[in-house]
């Protein structure tokens, strides 16, 4: 009989429908509107569109079966599933964890951001200088870089909205917190964002832009950097490789056809890349027809197209203010799921760790992770700090600790045999020794090339204009952190309880998985 702890029995999705939902929500973030359509633009237009597909399928796919495989085998938060893969792999669970802290507290401001935007678009409060307003007079950034904890009180207030709703909307659990959400928040996006596309298409120079994005310069194919780009881009968009799907399919049941999500989840995620890149190309061509200048001279990434390029287009287009509310609710709603999903794998580790119930690590620890993200972020030094954090935390501790995970899964602990025979046991589509090619050879050596290229980057030439001692504390030493807290965490004893339940719930689940494998067979 199962032994019920204080850690209470893990929640499910109610369908497979439920988390794939979950799963694209998550995936489904800011990168995809503000990250895609710059990285496709710099990196050969159309013809990057060849090699995104081909790291889509070699690595983005292999690696979403990988997560989904871990989390549901063992169906526990990162930290604890690999610790019953190998007591020397716990440590990858809590850099896991300690990533999704760190993206957690930076991420929300930029929400709160979105939720501001979304007003001032109504009256264009940013006036004729989208970017003076922005990092002046919106941010009220120092100019100095340096760390303050002076408050922004206009960013620190939507933070705190932010924060609420999602601690609320994780306390209401998996099914009725986070499941529900999803079914309500992602077809919202997706109307929101299709409705934005096509106001967008109607715009006088919308053809010049799309062109801009479409045609393709296969010359650029012959570039090894260009082809980085594409893993690079697939690899940040779908939320592997720090802990999100492994904590989510954690919740699946017993019987559910893992690669089967993961195949809708990985195409729903790169078509809403591709439609992001239309609309996003639509509106520069505009940009470029109305100011008599290049496509080219246009295009930004990151906040910078978001919080600077698109106020000034709205500012420009007949009925901007709607497409401005319809733009930043997009952004409010993508970032939202994704937030969801990364407080989520904190929560659930540290409720597994010290055996409390999912309820109370969010209400304690997500309460904590929101009074963090309210002091470094919502500041006069806000925006100089989340550059930085961010840069290393992306180029440098998910890309070296999904290197590490494959490297101990494939040819230390030679894991890969025993997850491939899961995911067969309970999926419609098969995974053969491709699949262990693709982890074991071509994404770690993809994943090597580009964390030795970033790290001899910003070793050599630091980060920016950024002094030498502001990149060491928030870049450097954030990374080391990581590590220091994964070893501290790995140290501190699990409850017997707890790692005993944790067993039980994973051999309950191969026993109803060879149960139902061999009605199959007498059928």
């Amino acid at each position: 009989m199962k032994q019920v702890t204080s850690s209470q029995p893990r929640q499910v999705f109610s369908t497979q429908t439920a988390f794939i939902m979950a799963a694209i929500g998550s995936a489904v973030g800011l990168g995809n509107i503000w990250r895609f359509p710059y990285v496709a633009f710099e990196n050969g237009g159309g013809a990057f569109i060849l090699p995104y597909l081909i790291a889509l399928i070699t690595v983005g796919i292999p690696f979403l079966f990988l997560d989904y495989s871990i989390g549901h085998k063992f169906r526990s938060s990162s930290p604890l599933n690999f610790r019953m893969l190998n007591r020397g792999t716990e440590p990858i669970g809590w850099i896991h964890v300690g990533i999704a802290f760190v993206i957690s507290i930076y991420y929300a401001v930029i929400i709160g951001w979105a939720i501001c935007y979304t007003f001032f678009s109504l009256n264009k409060s940013w006036g004729d200088n989208a970017e003076e307003f922005f990092g002046g007079t919106f941010l009220q950034q120092s100019g100095d870089v340096t760390f303050s904890v002076q408050p922004v009180v206009g960013v620190l207030l939507p933070l705190i909205a932010v924060w609420v709703a999602t601690l609320l909307i994780l306390v209401g659990g998996v099914e009725n917190g986070i499941a529900r959400v999803s079914k309500i928040f992602l077809p919202i996006l997706l109307v929101l964002f299709v409705a934005l596309v096509i106001r967008a298409l109607t715009l006088p120079g919308a053809v010049e832009g799309l062109n801009a994005f479409f045609t393709p310069n296969f010359s650029a194919l012959s570039d090894p950097k260009v082809w980085i780009a594409a893993y690079g881009q697939i690899f940040f968009s779908l939320s592997v490789a720090f802990g999100i799907m492994i904590t989510y399919s954690a919740y699946l049941k017993p019987r559910t056809n893992l690669t089967g999500s993961g195949l809708v989840v990985g195409f729903a995620n790169s078509s809403f890349e591709i439609l992001a890149g239309i609309g996003v190309f639509a509106s520069l061509g505009f940009m470029a027809h109305q100011s008599g200048v290049a496509v080219s001279e246009t295009v930004a990434g990151g906040p910078g197209l978001a919080f600077v390029a698109f106020p000034a287009l709205i500012s420009e287009m007949p009925g901007g203010s709607i497409f401005g509310v319809l733009f930043f609710l997009s952004l409010v709603f993508a970032g939202l799921t994704s937030l969801i999903s990364l407080v989520q794998v904190v929560t659930a580790a540290v409720a597994d760790k010290l055996g409390i119930s999912q309820k109370t690590s969010t209400i304690v620890f997500g309460g904590f992770m929101a009074v963090v993200s309210c002091i470094f972020y919502p500041t006069i030094t806000g925006l100089s700090v989340l550059d930085v954090v961010d840069a290393f935390v992306n180029n440098l501790a998910i890309v070296g600790i999904a290197l590490i995970a494959l490297i101990c899964l494939t040819w230390v602990i030679r894991a890969l045999p025993t997850l491939r025979d899961h995911l067969n046991k309970v999926s419609s589509f098969k995974v053969g020794w491709t699949w262990i090619v693709f982890l074991g050879v071509i994404t770690p050596v993809v994943l090597g090339y580009m964390f030795i290229t970033s790290t001899y980057d910003l070793v050599k030439n630091g980060y920016g204009e950024y002094p030498g001692w502001f990149v060491g504390v928030f870049g450097w030493g954030m990374v080391a952190g990581l590590v220091v807290f994964a070893v501290i965490m790995s140290l501190v004893p699990w409850r017997k309880d707890v790692v005993d339940a944790a067993r039980t719930d994973h051999d309950e689940t191969q026993e109803t998985i060879h149960a139902k494998d061999i009605q199959g067979e007498n059928a």
